[in-house]
């Protein structure tokens, strides 16, 4: 579904996403040093990863796979062959004085992604996945006045995902972002912790007229949680429009954004691919990958939730937002699975999934496998409204009793506040006559062809009965004695 383009203050916004992706691995992609989180800084880097002489690099093949899984999943070629070549430049943080990455022939190229900005289904073209080595980390607190150098990152695994400029917002930025973070974590091949750095998203941000070409871009370098990258891009655009607006040009440049202050600010002048010099690192031989080992790779694979949305679709009649939002992640997936199985109502589970139970997931920051409220347990509870031992508004009650742990099974919850339905259809029909006997004007407007006033007397039984009527008995009822 293609859609204009939104304007801010008459400019088209232009956005590309680069992604670094921390590969999970136990060891590092030249070296069989530890890339565990947290260790005391520079007890985790080996003479390899500072390229001491006489050490050779040697490649991680679980890393390889890792990029083959991903290549795979978004329907990329998988190059046979690869190069891997050093990046030059220089920076306290980096002990070789270089970086080994992959430049003019990366092992993933191509590819798509897809996702849902409201319920406006977004597809965005990758340029290339290429696997390189992390730098170090520079650390500016408690030194002081100084800094300090922990190389334990130097040598982590990346795979650098770097997009084609076809997001229009920061919605779209954010939406694609949050959607190749759930793949990677779907896919096994990075756990996804943004506070730990191994997710992290640089956003190349212009803007133009409509129809002109593309503006210069500024880079916003390592953003770490989705928030920030929202409001990081929406202050550069505006940022940007201010400046061109006042007659001035716009520099390429790498720029870091403050939450703090909530603006962006220039760090250095944007290189260009011939400032690195890149050039085929000579330890390094080219990166073959047979087609055999892609086919094993991909027989190893879990079901992609592109593939899996899919099916809900056909099998369980879901519609495609629905099911995406099913497969938002393996854990919400499977939770979903579960109740639908054991109630057989797949729509009735997707609602609830994507109401109730996310937003008490969203308000508590909770993730779908730490719900207090097991797949079976929802299941029931959907079951109850399904027989009419409960009404909808009821069961919201039982639901915030069964999340808040007043128990864990939805009967005796039920019993105990009182909540089944009024379903003695002799007990209804005394109330029903009651509320036509006392409600004269209301019966005339509904015999008048109003049906607000059928809707009026059905809320008066609902009020008499303390909300325990069945709404649909109640109306049928209603029909019957007005008739």
């Amino acid at each position: 579904m293609s859609t204009t383009p939104p304007l801010v203050r008459g400019y088209e916004v232009v956005i590309g996403l680069e992604n670094h992706v921390q590969l999970s691995t136990q060891s590092k992609i030249f070296s069989g040093s530890s890339t565990a989180f947290g260790a005391e800084p520079n007890t985790q880097a080996s003479p390899v990863d500072l390229a001491l002489p006489g050490t050779l690099p040697v490649l991680n093949r679980a890393a390889v796979e890792r990029a083959i899984r991903f290549g795979l999943a978004v329907g990329a070629k998988v190059a046979p062959l690869s190069i891997f070549a050093r990046k030059n430049y220089f920076y306290p943080d980096l002990p070789k004085g270089y970086q080994i990455s992959q430049f003019e022939i990366p092992v993933v190229q191509g590819g798509l992604v897809e996702f849902f900005v409201g319920e406006t289904k977004k597809t965005v073209r990758l340029t290339r996945a290429h696997l390189e080595e992390d730098a170090g980390k520079s650390l500016h607190e408690d030194f002081h006045g100084q800094s300090g150098i922990d190389l334990n990152r130097a040598g982590t695994p990346l795979l650098e995902i770097v997009s084609e400029p076809d997001m229009r917002s920061a919605q779209e930025a954010v939406e694609y972002a949050r959607t190749l973070h759930a793949l990677v974590m779907w896919l096994g091949i990075c756990d996804g912790n943004m506070q730990e750095g191994s997710f992290r998203c640089d956003v190349n941000v212009s803007v133009r007229k409509p129809g002109t070409p593309y503006g210069t871009r500024r880079e916003i370098k390592n953003l770490n949680s989705f928030r920030f990258l929202v409001d990081a891009v929406n202050y550069e655009v505006n940022w940007q429009i201010d400046q061109i607006e006042d007659g001035y040009a716009i520099q390429q440049a790498t720029v870091l954004y403050n939450p703090d202050k909530g603006e962006t600010r220039a760090m250095r002048s944007k290189e260009d691919s011939a400032d690195y010099r890149y050039f085929p690192d000579p330890d390094l031989p080219p990166l073959v990958i047979a087609p055999a080992w892609v086919e094993r790779v991909k027989g190893e694979m879990p079901e992609l939730p592109r593939a899996m949305a899919e099916r809900f679709v056909t099998q369980d009649g879901l519609p495609a937002y629905d099911a995406t939002m099913m497969t938002q992640s393996l854990a919400f997936a499977r939770f979903y699975e579960a109740a639908r199985d054991a109630c057989r109502q797949p729509k009735l589970v997707a609602n609830w999934l994507m109401g109730e139970v996310s937003k008490r997931l969203n308000t508590e920051g909770r993730d779908i496998a730490d719900a207090p409220v097991a797949p079976a347990t929802l299941a029931a509870l959907i079951g109850r409204i399904q027989d009419g031992t409960i009404s909808n508004n009821a069961a919201k009650q039982v639901f915030d009793a069964l999340w808040s742990g007043e128990g864990t099974d939805v009967d005796p919850i039920i019993e105990a506040k009182g909540l089944k339905q009024m379903n003695d259809t002799g007990a209804l029909e005394a109330i029903v006559a009651e509320v036509i006997a006392a409600n004269p004007k209301s019966v005339e407007e509904y015999k008048a062809g109003k049906d607000k006033a059928f809707n009026a007397l059905v809320g008066q039984v609902m009020k008499a009965s303390k909300g325990k009527a069945n709404p649909a008995q109640a109306s049928e009822l209603l029909k019957a004695k007005l008739s």
